[in-house]
Parts: structure tokens; sequence; C-alpha cells
């Protein structure tokens, strides 16, 4: 399970910390970055997911599952780059969320105060009739998580008593109900020391960790972040291998999955505050 570079904004294999990186897309027409259209974007993210994928098939087991989150935009590269290392495509999950969801759709009345080309009474009627229409973009509120297999071995039942794997665990649940496509789960607020620009939920990956595996084997996140899956992993009684090219985003996992074995009684988060930069103050650990 995990949470490969989108490749938008300029967050492609250079990416470090928000940076945009050398092949960054810039700004076109007074546009910012994340407004500029690029067609090869796509291409990128396939080219640099494929050599991935042929490392994650290579070492999952016969029916073991890959989850990776996804720019709805771009999801179908990703989707090919990974058909295309001979995983099965299984499905299509919706995370959805509602707050802090910014639309980033642009009006045209400033463009149009800028071309020189268009008369003022031209520039008032567009006006008039472009009122209320913006750039093809709506509010986001869900990204997406594809769900691929290696192919079995036999069939489910045979490939189940060789490795546990290939079936999911129908009885756990997110809202009551049988699991669903759709996972609804609101972005997570930043703590303190979690820099990160991305983090996901972990109420998600949990759950998706509890369908897809058992209690007992291993998680692996070869685009780690801030540590996400390894303290999903964690918690549900799993192992965790992350993988991270970004110190200061190392460094966060670690204090994370030190902190979280701690949090059974207040005498241990007291304990670990004397000897720690940060501090505790109402349960909620404070950067001094």
């Amino acid at each position: 399970m995990t949470d490969p570079p989108y490749f938008l904004d300029g967050l492609d294999a250079d990416w470090k910390k928000g940076k945009r990186g050398k092949r960054g897309t810039g700004s076109v027409g007074g546009l910012p970055i994340g407004m500029k259209f690029d067609s090869e974007q796509g291409k990128r993210l396939q080219a640099f997911l494929e050599p991935v994928f042929e490392q994650l098939i290579r070492i999952l087991k016969p029916g073991g599952f890959m989850l990776v989150f996804s720019a709805p935009r771009l999801y179908h590269r990703m989707a090919i780059a990974a058909e295309d290392c001979r995983f099965e495509i299984r499905d299509q999950y919706i995370w959805q969320f509602t707050q802090r969801a910014q639309f980033k759709a642009f009006g045209m009345t400033h463009f149009l105060k800028k071309r020189v080309d268009i008369s003022d009474q031209e520039r008032k009627r567009l006006t008039e009739e472009m009122d209320g229409r913006k750039t093809p973009q709506l509010r986001p509120q869900f990204e997406s998580i594809l769900c691929a297999q290696k192919p079995r071995e036999g069939t489910f039942v045979d490939n189940w008593r060789r490795h546990r794997t290939g079936l999911i665990d129908s009885r756990q649940s997110l809202t009551g109900n049988v699991p669903s496509t759709v996972m609804s789960a609101e972005k997570p607020t930043k703590d303190r020391y979690n820099c990160h620009l991305t983090p996901k939920p972990l109420k998600i990956c949990e759950h998706l960790i509890k369908v897809f595996s058992c209690e007992g084997q291993t998680i692996l996140d070869p685009f780690l972040g801030s540590g996400t899956t390894c303290l999903a992993a964690q918690r549900t009684n799993r192992f965790g291998i992350g993988i991270e090219i970004n110190p200061d985003y190392v460094a966060i996992a670690e204090k994370r999955l030190e902190i979280e074995p701690r949090k059974s009684t207040r005498a241990a988060y007291e304990e670990f505050s004397k000897t720690s930069e940060f501090y505790l103050e109402d349960r909620k650990w404070i950067h001094a």
C-alpha cells in the first residue's frame, strides 16, 4: 500500500518536501503551476511507476494485493503501468473527503482585463456572458485508489492454502456495513511535528490493511512519506516495511512509531516528554 508522487504541480521524481523538481511544470499564460494542463504528465508518471511495479510484483506472494493512491486525472496511467507489469486490475476505490477541499477553478474576468486585442465594449459583453463560467475544475472531493492483484496459483482455495493471500476479509467495516468501494474520511490535520504535504488518513489505511491482509503478514510501502502505512500496520498487528528518500520524512515516521506504542497511559506520555523535544499538553504533542 503506497502513495507515490502524483506528477502534478512539478511533484515528480525529484520532488522534495514540496519544492518543485528540475522538471517542474512552471506556469503558462499567467496560470499557476497547478492550472497548467500537460498531457505529458501521465506518460512521465507511467514511465516512473513501471520499474517500481516490476519490483512489487516480483516480491509479492501469488494472490497478494497492491493498493495505490492516485490523483483522479492520472489514475488511468497508473493502472496501465500496473497492468503492463502483469498485475490484474481488480477495482478502483474512492477516498472521499468533504472539508478543506479548495475549489481551484478560475474565472475569466482577470484574463479579459489583460486582453488588449479586445475592445471595451466586447470585453463588457464577454464579462456578462461568461459570468459564473470557470476553467473545467470542479471542487475536488476524492482521490482514487488502485486495487491490483498478483496472479494467483491455481484456484482461490489453492492459493489461500499455499500463501494465505488472494481473498478479502468481508467482515471488516468502516461504516457498519460491508466494505464498499467508497470510503469516507476527512483529510488529516497536520501534527506540529508532521510537515508532510499530503498525509493520508490513518483510518482508511487501517481499514484497507484489515480487508486485504491477515494479522502477522507484512505490509510494504515504497513511498512511506510520514509513516502512515507503517503506523497502520503496527496498529493492526502486521509488520511494516517503509522506504523513503527524504530524511525529514524518515525522522517524522520514526517519531510517530516511537510515540504510538506509548499511548496507553498518561504516565508513559509524560516519561517520554522528558527526553523529547516535544512536550505533552492536553494529550497533544506540542513542539518545544
